[in-house]
């Protein structure tokens, strides 16, 4: 699957996609986010604060329990505020 990162989580992992191919066990957002943090410091600053990070499914806004499978493209962005 494609890993999109925007803002501030593409500087800290420093790039604004991948493709990877979690495990069989990682099944939701959550596990996914997880996962991702563990795969280096770049990646456990950027998801040090899981709580602000937002994440979309094939451009769809998803929760952190939202499953994964089948899933082609996976965003990951902070808040976002407007005016």
């Amino acid at each position: 699957m494609t890993i999109l990162y925007f803002a501030w989580l593409k500087e800290k992992i420093g790039k604004d996609e991948e493709q990877v191919d979690p495990p069989a066990e990682i099944t939701n957002i959550g596990e996914l986010v997880e996962w991702l943090a563990q795969r280096g410091p770049g990646y456990a600053d950027a998801f040090a604060d899981r709580e602000i990070v937002r994440a979309a499914i094939d451009q769809e806004f998803a929760e952190t329990d939202a499953p994964i499978e089948g899933a082609t493209e996976i965003a990951f962005f902070p808040p976002v505020t407007g005016g």
